[in-house]
């Protein structure tokens, strides 16, 4: 399901990479596949692209998992023990990701058709996957969010390359540098996709952890308080982070 969901995306933003290309001497990076040339060529201006396609989708998960779950708890009269408030953040930070690159590229009206097209497909699927099994849909965002980490990271290795020069020096826009916190001397476009690859990668833990867990009565182990402190646990920040995320066993 997620390698369909990838092949639709790459279709849909024009995406590629050369996958028998060679790389060059000495790089040992996995997502550096060399570089594509002529009309395949991933420019900037197809990056943002694919960057505006791919983050009004991430926004949707987190929003309906938390809605679902407010719901639930309103009609049990129970507490939902933390998880509505992470679900939430998770939802905001996507959003601002796209509130960012629509600083940088404003999509056209194609582009905001397919927008319109997919949130609306992957919205009420979601939400009916959500009310069968949230354990599998939060495996399931888990994988995505994998993904959206080897796009980042592969962005950042063309720029390394060379192989997006318009990018090499350009300044992250305003908004990014206020919601990051970004220091002087570390506001470039590279940095500002390694900020976003950093958030992209706390959700593929986040959701990775919240599927290990029982889904109604487990609480949410980022917002939680640990008798040993110094031991490993999860946070909201990226200490300790775990790309599979971590046990049931691990937090309870």
């Amino acid at each position: 399901m997620v390698r369909l969901l990838r092949w639709g995306m790459d279709t849909a933003t024009g995406y590629t990479h050369a996958k028998g290309s060679v790389k060059p001497k000495g790089d040992s990076n996995p997502a550096s596949l060399g570089q594509n040339k002529g009309w395949f060529a991933m420019t900037e201006r197809k990056w943002l692209v694919r960057f505006l396609f791919l983050e009004s989708v991430a926004g949707v998960p987190g929003m309906v998992a938390a809605s679902v779950r407010h719901l639930h708890s309103l009609r049990r009269l129970k507490r939902d023990n933390g998880w509505i408030e992470t679900l939430l953040e998770e939802a905001y930070n996507e959003r601002m990701h796209l509130l960012t690159f629509m600083k940088m590229a404003e999509p056209g009206r194609f582009m905001k058709f397919m927008i319109l097209g997919a949130q609306g497909v992957f919205y009420n699927g979601f939400f009916l996957s959500y009310l069968i099994s949230p354990r599998i849909c939060h495996r399931f965002v888990g994988h995505l969010e994998e993904e959206a980490v080897l796009t980042y990271t592969r962005a950042i290795a063309e720029i390394d390359a060379g192989n997006l020069p318009k990018w090499a020096k350009l300044e992250a826009p305003e908004i990014a540098v206020r919601y990051w916190n970004m220091p002087e001397g570390h506001r470039t476009m590279r940095d500002l996709l390694l900020y976003i690859r950093a958030d992209e990668a706390k959700h593929r833990e986040v959701n990775h952890t919240l599927s290990n867990l029982e889904q109604n009565s487990d609480p949410n182990p980022f917002v939680s308080e640990y008798e040993d402190p110094s031991k490993p646990h999860p946070t909201k920040g990226i200490d300790n982070i775990k790309p599979c995320g971590w046990e049931r066993k691990e937090v309870m």
